[in-house]
């Protein structure tokens, strides 16, 4: 799935009111091309060049080609679920056009709608579900990164810390964090602690991530893009000494 194939559905589906007809691996195929454009991405030795930088804005522009499809495509799924919930007329045509994912939202949908129809409108008394405990989650998971504005070197080793596991990549992975199983470990960038030295326009990592740099932030990067940006002497590594 090419992005002028893309966007020409996108295009389509924008012109016209009711669902256009497309491929049943439309998403499949666009996420599979997404993730060859980000090997060939990896595989450029500088991520900074024109050659890398023209792959990632095709990246980008198929994600957002992407992501605008399934909202039309949502919204008109939606209109027609309220159209089913009040009674009226809608095209069942446009019922089969839909993905299956999309036909499963659908029916959900319109059945949560007829139960809250029953419950205010009818009155209807609803069974009662049980609600199971909360689970306390790891309090790694609670932890982020917050942007500093004056950090001072005593910070920078929590700093580190919280950088670390939220990049997966500096630190000990969490036991409870579950990998992705579409992650390959030979595209897994590795990640460097760095202050920034300089602000920066935002542009996308080699992971995928857009990054925006503000000088005077301590920020984790993908290690190739941490070396390039250090060349130019935009940002500085951070290197802590190990504990014995």
């Amino acid at each position: 799935m090419g992005f002028d194939d893309l966007r020409s559905i996108l295009l389509t589906e924008r012109e016209t009111g009711k669902l256009v007809q497309v491929s049943p691996d439309i998403f499949d195929r666009t996420h599979a091309e997404i993730a060859a454009l980000l090997k060939k991405v990896y595989a450029i030795e500088d991520p900074l060049s024109d050659e890398a930088r023209a792959l990632i804005e095709e990246t980008i522009a198929m994600k957002e080609t992407m992501h605008e499809l399934f909202s039309i495509r949502s919204r008109k799924i939606l209109a027609l679920t309220l159209m089913h919930a009040e009674g009226n007329y809608y095209d069942r045509e446009e019922v089969k056009r839909m993905l299956p994912a999309e036909r499963t939202m659908f029916e959900q949908i319109a059945a949560d709608l007829a139960a809250c129809q029953g419950a205010l409108l009818k009155n209807e008394k609803q069974p009662l579900v049980a609600v199971p405990a909360p689970v306390a989650s790891h309090p790694a998971a609670a932890l982020t990164v917050a942007t500093p504005t004056d950090t001072s070197d005593d910070d920078w080793e929590s700093a580190y810390e919280l950088a670390s596991t939220e990049a997966g990549g500096a630190g000990e992975p969490s036991r409870d964090s579950p990998t992705p199983a579409s992650d390959s470990p030979a595209l897994m960038p590795h990640y460097l602690l760095v202050r920034v030295r300089a602000d920066m326009d935002s542009f996308m990592g080699i992971d995928g991530r857009t990054y925006t740099l503000t000088r005077g932030d301590i920020v984790t990067l993908p290690e190739r893009n941490a070396a390039v940006l250090s060349d130019r002497g935009i940002v500085m590594p951070i290197l802590l000494p190990s504990c014995k």
